[in-house]
């Protein structure tokens, strides 16, 4: 505890809750906080860091959920052992950084391909009304002026279902608080540039026709071009430069 007492930063910017946690599993993994130290308490982190116990809340509860912290119940929370099982986990920095959204737009379209072509393969009549349904409540968000993050991360969500295999609806659930941030920004993005909006519907469509083809190749292929063209739009646009396109300037 001293350790940690001793340093005690003033958090900026926004996330305040990912910034602390951040710093505070730092420590863990620096060996300043050991397994079986006790932490300070709430109200003790709160004046240290300069945030409100809310987020020091918010902090605490992400460290447990990746199994760095344990609470005892009327003892107060400590550093857990360390795991056998390591828990899956991204970087914060996914969370505040422009550029990492071309990594998050490259894990999706590894993941895509396979989830689309898996829904082709097995998704039966319900799934694929259901998948239809999201794509129209998406282009209803869109033509209602909304951002459709929420209904885009649902027809993802739908097509994973499809899939069968419900690790891939549990993975893209635990990678929605990075996509979310992601589609956002390349949401965003689309909506300001003629042409884009367009183009992200057509390939949504062409992604859920050949689902509701069983044609699983051409769902991989339109899943997988859909990520490519992500990315494409957002270098088109300046909003990031992709590591390909960075190492072509370098020459």
């Amino acid at each position: 505890m001293s350790a940690l007492m001793s340093v005690g930063p003033r958090l900026q910017a926004s996330r305040l809750s990912d910034r602390l946690a951040a710093l505070l599993a730092e420590q863990v993994q620096a060996g300043s906080l050991a397994p079986g130290d006790r932490l300070p308490t709430e109200q003790q982190l709160a004046e240290l860091h300069g945030v409100s116990r809310t987020v020091v809340r918010e902090a605490v509860h992400q460290l447990k959920s990746q199994g760095l912290l344990i609470s005892r119940q009327g003892s107060g929370v400590y550093v857990a052992p360390p795991a056998t099982n390591k828990p899956l986990a991204f970087d914060p920095e996914v969370l505040e950084s422009v550029q990492a959204v071309a990594q998050i737009v490259e894990v999706r379209r590894a993941l895509e391909g396979e989830i689309a072509a898996l829904a082709a393969e097995r998704g039966n009549a319900k799934q694929v009304t259901a998948i239809r349904r999201a794509e129209k409540a998406l282009e209803a968000a869109v033509t209602a002026g909304r951002d459709g993050v929420d209904e885009d991360l649902a027809l993802h969500r739908a097509i994973a279902e499809a899939s069968g295999n419900p690790q891939f609806g549990r993975l893209l659930g635990f990678l929605e608080q990075y996509l979310r941030e992601a589609m956002r920004v390349t949401r965003g993005n689309e909506a300001r540039h003629q042409g884009f909006a367009a183009a992200v519907r057509e390939e949504h469509h062409a992604i859920v026709e050949a689902i509701a083809a069983r044609d699983a190749a051409t769902a991989r292929r339109a899943a997988s071009n859909h990520m490519v063209q992500a990315a494409r739009r957002l270098e088109m646009a300046g909003v990031l430069t992709t590591p390909a396109a960075a190492k072509d300037k370098q020459k």
